[in-house]
């Protein structure tokens, strides 16, 4: 990658991505630009990025220089789009935003002089094991698109949607890790309940997910056959089960996803 990057707001997803590039030299650490909106933040990237990366604060007289760089990436909260102002009307320079909810059409609104790709990305990225969607806007071209893949296909499994998938994308896959941390929080409670440690009730609950989900992938079945296999008249499996039916938790995790992609869409 030869191009100039920059990178607007440098929280931990964009990290992860621009790392991984710098750490297998990808990228040249003077090729990247990164603009942060406090000195705080600033002072500590300094301070603690292992990389000596170009740096500056918001509304700084040299800040604008990252206009100038042909690839940005767009990684602000949703709730601060509004301060970011396109300058420097350099037409086709490439803009990839990983903000939820924020559709290709406010972007290209905001700016008209990029071409603009809209990628969500889920927090398991910080260690290499994200999942990425991809959404192109209409005027990107097929380079350009190897180019974006090479940002994120060394931490993550990319995959390419029309952008009305996005939404439900983000619902399972980015906010998924909290309901998944919630699972495993309470299944551990109930172990702490039954007289185990904390640390080793969460440690076996881990490990029974991670050897679940190898089973299911690795000997090809169904959730339903699993079930079914662990699942005998009148045992302790079904008496589980009857809770959770009881309690709607089927019912509560569908509703969840639902709700999770209906709030993405209203930052559109």
């Amino acid at each position: 990658m030869n191009s100039k990057i920059a990178v607007i707001g440098f929280g931990n997803i964009a990290k992860a991505i621009i790392t991984p590039l710098l750490e297998k030299k990808l990228l040249n650490p003077e090729d990247v630009y990164c603009l942060v909106n406090t000195k705080k933040s600033l002072e500590n990237i300094r301070k603690n990025y292992k990389y000596d990366i170009n740096i500056f604060q918001a509304n700084s007289n040299d800040s604008e220089i990252i206009w100038d760089c042909q690839f940005k990436l767009l990684s602000v909260k949703p709730q601060q789009l509004k301060n970011i102002i396109e300058l420097k009307q350099n037409k086709g320079n490439l803009l990839v935003s990983i903000l939820a909810g924020v559709s290709l059409e406010n972007l290209i609104k905001r700016f008209p002089n990029h071409n603009c790709v809209r990628v969500v990305t889920n927090i398991p990225i910080t260690i290499g094991k994200g999942l990425t969607g991809i959404s192109w806007g209409d005027d990107i071209k097929e380079d350009q698109k190897k180019f974006i893949k090479g940002l994120f296909e060394n931490t993550s499994k990319i995959y390419e949607f029309p952008e009305y998938l996005l939404d439900i994308f983000l619902a399972l896959t980015s906010s998924g890790p909290a309901i998944i941390a919630l699972i495993i929080e309470a299944l551990s409670d109930g172990g702490l309940s039954g007289g185990l440690q904390k640390q080793l009730s969460e440690e076996l609950v881990m490990e029974m997910i991670s050897g679940t989900i190898s089973l299911i992938k690795d000997t090809n079945i169904t959730t339903a056959e699993l079930k079914n296999m662990v699942t005998s008249p009148g045992g302790t499996t079904i008496s589980a089960l009857r809770v959770l039916e009881n309690k709607s938790l089927r019912s509560a995790l569908i509703e969840a996803i639902v709700s999770a992609s209906n709030r993405s869409k209203e930052f559109h």
